[in-house]
């Protein structure tokens, strides 16, 4: 298994980056959310995963390695392949994916080209229990269990908001103050939206 290729960027494209490490040139696949942090200079080290398939072999590559680690949990799920898991990880960084499966969002899953409402809860059901082990509680307890969260985002929505409007605003609440009551993020919301 290659677990990193460190080399001179030879060419990048949103979805592909080209490595020359020791004169051998390897063709690696990344996400937007790796492309968007790769860095200026020439010199590359990305994290990698093989996959071998019966008439392929395909490399995908990122900067961190959470993002790896997140990739091969994708993978895992019967029904999510290494292209829909890349285009998850396009349309949302990491974070986002982590706290929509530990806090059961199918919406937002399923606001991911490519998945349907079975595969989002499929992921969800499969992926919840490793995500929460794999990766510290704290990260994802903003929105985990947040029933506070929820009631508020119901409220604004009763009061004609645009659901993925609201969550935006009050995940930003529910950061800086996490033991917000309901009443407190209304109020904060209905400021910023």
């Amino acid at each position: 298994m290659i677990t990193h290729i460190q080399g001179k960027l030879v060419e990048k494209t949103p979805t592909e980056v080209i490595i020359d490490c020791n004169g051998i040139g390897y063709h690696i696949n990344i996400s937007l959310h790796t492309f968007s942090l790769l860095p200026d200079s020439e010199n590359l080290k990305l994290f990698t995963f093989l996959q071998v398939k019966e008439d392929s072999q395909t490399l995908y590559g990122f900067v961190e390695k959470k993002e790896r680690e997140l990739f091969k949990l994708l993978i895992s799920v019967s029904g999510i392949g290494a292209n829909i898991a890349r285009t998850m990880l396009s349309s949302l960084d990491p974070q986002q994916i982590i706290q929509a499966i530990a806090s059961n969002d199918v919406p937002t899953i399923q606001s991911i080209k490519g998945i349907g409402a079975k595969t989002a809860q499929r992921v969800i059901l499969d992926l919840k229990d490793k995500v929460l082990k794999v990766y510290d509680l704290d990260e994802v307890s903003l929105t985990f269990n947040n029933t506070n969260r929820e009631e508020a985002l119901s409220a604004l929505e009763v009061l004609g908001f645009v659901r993925k409007t609201s969550e935006k605003v009050i995940d930003r609440i529910v950061k800086e103050s996490p033991n917000a009551t309901v009443e407190t993020l209304i109020k904060q919301a209905l400021k910023n939206l």
